[in-house]
């Protein structure tokens, strides 16, 4: 017999100074059973970082060729792919291919650094995807948080993001690897 996803839903709301953005999503996100807790936090920051009424989940860790988040307009053209992990440069090479911008939120520590020097040239041959990386210690300190019901606030500002919940409260400062030049 085969083992379900977890459901987990998430009642975000956000207050993005950054992009002016201020909303309130909620979320359904289905957790792969080979998905740890720590990706599934990793995906609500992701989404959190370049919330928008358009951006909504696509098949992620169990489809291969989609991402974790897309944003479609209303030709069903890919604006945004948005991406959680250390993917393969190939899927990143296809999604650069099919969309107009590429967002990855990279993790994993010491795995992440020797993903980003592995891939390194083929990734920055890649014009328009931006890399963020997520160090360990934040991504780790995420996992209080997790619940299969959640109300979590969102602060950004000036590239920070607050996340907030009745548990616990974390700041995270995702670095910029890679800058690309959306299309």
């Amino acid at each position: 017999m085969a083992i379900r996803s977890t459901v987990h839903k998430a009642d975000l709301s956000i207050a993005d100074m950054d992009r002016h953005h201020y909303a309130d999503h909620s979320l359904t996100l289905a957790r792969h059973p080979s998905e740890t807790e720590e990706r599934l936090m990793v995906r609500l920051v992701a989404f959190a970082m370049h919330a928008d009424e358009r951006l909504t989940p696509a098949g992620g860790i169990s489809t291969e060729d989609e991402p974790d988040f897309w944003h479609l307009d209303d030709t069903g053209s890919i604006r945004l792919w948005l991406q959680v992990g250390l993917p393969d440069e190939r899927l990143l090479r296809k999604a650069s291919g099919r969309s107009d911008e590429v967002v990855l939120y990279a993790y994993g520590g010491r795995k992440a650094e020797a993903w980003r020097q592995d891939n390194a040239a083929a990734l920055a041959r890649l014009s328009k995807l931006t890399i963020w990386y997520l160090p360990e210690d934040e991504c780790e300190a995420l996992l209080p948080l997790v619940e299969r019901t959640m109300r979590l606030g969102a602060t950004i500002q000036d590239g920070h993001l607050l996340l907030a919940g009745d548990k616990a409260s974390v700041e995270l400062t995702p670095q910029l690897w890679q800058r690309g030049q959306a299309g």
